[in-house]
């Protein structure tokens, strides 16, 4: 009969190990000795990300009660959809934070300067389907920097990153349509042979 200890591969604790380190600083709850990262800009960085969800959230809840045209109606139910999809990613950020032994910062006092999106509000649909989709490719920009800075330190951020990233690229790829459809078109030029180009 083999040793249990024998048996461990290389580089992986001892369970008496792990209890022991379990109970060092228990009051950090999640964050043990062995995190990695460097917390304070992970919390800085992930209360970055939530001030840009609630931005969006806004922004988005915004554009679902302006927008008017022939258009409207069916891109109002995305607008709608990316709202509440943002405030969910703004709960579980919240939720990371917390994890982390830190505090969501939700104070609406500064949240246009913390969020890395902007709040503009357009008239024209074509006008608030491309700003959505700016903010959009900056979120996907903001994510994947910030999943690179977590890297292999703190797989659980990475993987929440991640999830939000995706989203937000479908997001921008379900814009990008709507815009397509939407955009306005320059008026038809008459060419030199007298046949309407457009």
């Amino acid at each position: 009969m083999k040793h249990p200890q024998k048996d461990r591969a290389a580089g992986l604790s001892s369970v008496k190990t792990l209890r022991q380190r379990a109970r060092e600083h228990v009051e950090s709850g999640a964050v043990t000795p062995s995190y990695a990262a460097d917390r304070e800009t992970v919390l800085r960085l992930l209360n970055e990300a939530l001030a840009t969800e609630l931005v969006c959230t806004l922004r988005y809840r915004r554009h679902y009660f302006a927008a008017q045209g022939v258009h409207a109606e069916s891109v109002k139910h995305e607008f709608l959809t990316h709202s509440n999809e943002e405030l969910g990613h703004a709960d579980l950020l919240a939720q990371r934070i917390v994890q982390l032994d830190g505090l969501p910062d939700f104070d609406p006092q500064g949240l246009a300067d913390r969020s890395h999106a902007e709040y503009l509000a357009c008239e024209s649909l074509d006008g608030i389907i491309r700003e959505n989709l700016v903010a959009e490719r900056v979120a996907i920009e903001s994510y994947k920097e910030m999943i690179e800075f977590v890297a292999g330190n703190d797989p659980t951020t990475r993987r929440l990153l991640e999830t939000i990233l995706a989203k937000e690229e479908e997001h921008a790829e379900e814009l990008s349509s709507l815009l397509s459809v939407v955009a306005v078109r320059p008026p038809a030029q008459v060419a030199n042979s007298g046949v309407l180009s457009i």
